[in-house]
């Protein structure tokens, strides 16, 4: 999985793909270096990479699981806010010109097995 993403759609959709495939460092790649992640139920906060990626393999170990289904994309240059039933995003294109996590606030369901 490649580090970003062209859009902010496209961003939720690698995150999720991040969550399915349990992969700790592409998820982290999505973040930028001081993005926080907020997990819904419980408001803990992660920030950074390491603190991220850490928290996703706690959120695996409870099988959960993230959602994409971004409701509503308001784009500004090279800010977006992107809201869903189950998130709300800051996103922010970078240098590079991939976007990235600033700020997610997401709420995870059960994974279904």
């Amino acid at each position: 999985m490649r580090p970003g993403a062209r859009t902010p759609e496209e961003l939720d959709l690698l995150l999720e793909d991040a969550f399915v495939l349990r992969d700790g460092a592409a998820l982290a790649q999505l973040f930028e270096a001081s993005a926080v992640l907020v997990v819904g139920g419980t408001f803990s906060e992660a920030r950074g990479p390491d603190e991220i990626t850490a928290a996703a393999a706690r959120m695996w170990k409870m099988n959960q699981c993230y959602i994409s289904d971004p409701a509503r994309i308001i784009q500004c240059d090279d800010i977006a806010l992107v809201t869903g039933p189950s998130s709300v995003s800051v996103v922010r294109r970078s240098t590079d010109r991939s976007w990235r996590f600033a700020i997610a606030l997401l709420s995870f369901a059960d994974a279904q097995t």
